[in-house]
């Protein structure tokens, strides 16, 4: 089963969002820890992070290279408060598949949603 990890200091917005996509019948795990997502996106259990700006004393713009150097397929989407221009050019160079404002929940599930319709259509045609 495909999963989807939401890594975020915001207890609130993790709950949230969690209740949002377990409703939607998806294996979420949540977390506050850089550790505990580098080891699920290690383990192969999150295909799809929804990641907050910062963590774990971490910034998302420091924590995205590291994620992708675990996962090189992996699918992050950059769940913030604002959109900062040179921020968001950075983590794209870096890779990630979608930028959406925390406040705004309906472009944060059809951003999931794609993205787990992309890694399904990239897994059918791979298969032998």
């Amino acid at each position: 089963m495909l999963g989807l990890l939401i890594a975020d200091k915001d207890v609130d917005a993790r709950k949230q969002m969690a209740d949002i996509f377990i409703e939607a019948g998806y294996n979420v795990t949540v977390t506050n820890s850089a550790v505990t997502a580098l080891y699920g996106i290690l383990k192969k259990s999150a295909q799809v992070v929804i990641l907050g700006n910062e963590f774990d004393e971490l910034t998302a713009v420091d924590l995205i290279p590291l994620l992708k150097k675990c996962n090189r397929n992996l699918t992050i989407i950059l769940v913030s408060d604002e959109v900062s221009l040179p921020l968001i050019r950075k983590v794209r160079r870096e890779g990630i598949f979608f930028h959406a404002l925390k406040q705004d929940k309906d472009e944060i599930r059809e951003a999931v949603q794609c993205a787990f319709e992309n890694i399904n259509q990239l897994q059918a045609n791979h298969k032998w």
